[in-house]
């Protein structure tokens, strides 16, 4: 991979708890660089806007909800255009990558960072890197422009093609120095977030004038600090089509059952908001939730009670749930693909013939089950409009950030607010369903279906949704406890 070197984390202390976790700047290597006016202050299309520049200071907080005898936590520095640029409209040489899985959104993501460059800063070198990383070495460049890119939002996938893990860090880097790029615009999940950060090492480490910006992709929503993850909005909406048609299956026979596999490799999110949209789903399984199938109040039991009081029911399973039974039962050995994700079992598949087996076996009633797998039908879509404009909010912070010369970060909402925040902040934890908030209770309301949640997994649940030590200052963690023994963080 390259360089292996880490930059230090750039923490600013402030009183009552505060902590701004800063992202690099070009300055920080290159001191002497020279700063021109942004050529915002003479676009008419921001002429009307009050106060289009963001304040230097300014700061988005992670956390809204604190107690009054707690630290004021973590602050990221705030998204936008800034007064002063690092770059100026004819030196800037941008290339976009996506890599990874498909998303709805990309292409819209591709097409904002291409316009925002060219009508808001007059850039008109934008390159495309086809097919993933591996392109910047393997692979043809392609030219793009607001032309090129004017409808490339309403289709689903990437322009520019994309690919999974394998690349060669220093090649990139040489690439990048060879052809003058100086701001590079990555698009991609957590892997690729990773790669990003280790680009942004070797080209600090070699000097270069390059901002590296990310912009964070994942259809599973499990991406860290960020509020939501683009392409989640259109995923959820796109899973009701599987769901409507499990439903109209199922209570169209005896005792029919629709089973829907979605996506969520360990982050069950999207089966639970489009549980929580659909109302039509009796049972709703995730990767965070432990079940059983056999005994008292576990799964099966719940299907064959659900039957006899609704003569049908729905079923939603994320890829994820289930894993440690699927892998117990058919002693899966572990693997892993390109990006270096566990292979998981096909869950929808397994619990499918489960049931059926059980029914069969145990003869109390004829079943009729229908099985739905949706996943690369909502990856291939185009994203809707909410998704379209987050894209351009995404594409637009990444861009400001990268002309206002900061490098080595990554953008997103936090509470609401775009904010830069440093790549090992989303690469370092997922975001999960925390099943013992009220979202999740929310859940178990409209489905009826138990919490399958032993005390011990409940408990287990709780601690992992402890705050991170490295939110707090050095030793508030200890004080806190010291005054407030029993006095645990407050609920999100």
């Amino acid at each position: 991979m390259g360089s292996e070197e880490k930059t230090t984390p750039k923490m600013i202390r402030g009183e009552a708890g505060y902590v701004l976790e800063d992202v690099p700047h070009l300055i920080d290597y290159l001191p002497d660089l020279p700063t021109y006016p942004n050529p915002l202050q003479d676009n008419p299309a921001y002429s009307v806007v009050k106060q289009y520049f963001v304040d230097i200071d300014d700061t988005v907080a992670q956390k809204i909800v604190v107690h009054k005898s707690s630290p004021r936590g973590m602050h990221f520095r705030r998204a936008g255009p800034r007064q002063r640029v690092y770059f100026e409209s004819d030196e800037v040489h941008a290339c976009i990558v996506t890599c990874g899985g498909l998303c709805p959104g990309l292409n819209t993501v591709i097409r904002e960072i291409v316009c925002g460059l060219y009508d808001m800063y007059g850039v008109h070198k934008v390159l495309g890197i086809e097919g993933g990383y591996k392109g910047f070495y393997s692979s043809n460049t392609t030219n793009l422009t607001p032309k090129s890119v004017n409808d490339i939002h309403k289709r689903g996938g990437t322009i520019l093609g994309t690919s999974r893990g394998g690349h060669d860090t220093l090649k990139i880097v040489d690439s990048i120095e060879d052809r003058g790029i100086n701001q590079v615009y990555i698009i991609g999940g957590d892997g690729t977030q990773k790669g990003a950060s280790v680009i942004f090492e070797e080209i600090q480490k070699r000097g270069l004038k390059v901002a590296v910006a990310g912009i964070p992709k994942t259809i599973d929503n499990d991406i860290a600090v960020i509020d939501q993850s683009f392409g989640f909005d259109t995923a959820v909406e796109e899973a009701q089509r599987a769901i409507n048609a499990a439903h109209v299956e199922a209570e169209s026979v005896e005792n029919g059952i629709g089973v829907v596999k979605l996506m969520g490799r360990y982050s069950g999110f999207i089966a639970m908001y489009a549980t929580l949209a659909s109302r039509d789903v009796d049972c709703c399984l995730i990767p965070e939730l432990p079940f059983r199938l056999e005994g008292k109040g576990e799964l099966l039991e719940f299907i064959e009670k659900r039957l006899k009081e609704n003569g049908h029911m729905v079923i939603v399973v994320a890829e994820g749930a289930g894993q440690v039974l699927t892998a117990e039962s058919m002693r899966s050995v572990d693997h892993q693909d390109a990006s270096g994700n566990k292979l998981l079992l096909d869950v929808g598949l397994w619990l499918s013939q489960k049931i059926k087996d059980h029914f069969t076996r145990n003869k109390k009633m004829h079943i009729n089950l229908k099985y739905i797998d949706p996943t690369y039908m909502i990856r291939a879509i185009p994203s809707n409009a909410s998704d379209n404009i987050y894209c351009t909010l995404l594409a637009h912070s990444a861009m400001h950030g990268a002309m206002a010369g900061y490098t080595g970060f990554t953008v997103g909402p936090v509470n609401g607010r775009h904010a830069y925040i440093p790549f090992h902040r989303i690469t370092g934890v997922q975001n999960k369903v925390v099943i013992t908030d009220r979202m999740w209770a929310r859940l178990l309301s409209s489905t009826n279906q138990p919490s399958f949640l032993s005390s011990r997994d409940v408990e287990d649940a709780k601690k992992e949704e402890e705050p991170p030590t490295q939110q707090l200052l050095d030793g508030e963690k200890e004080k806190q406890h010291q005054d407030n023994p029993n006095k645990k963080a407050a609920a999100a």
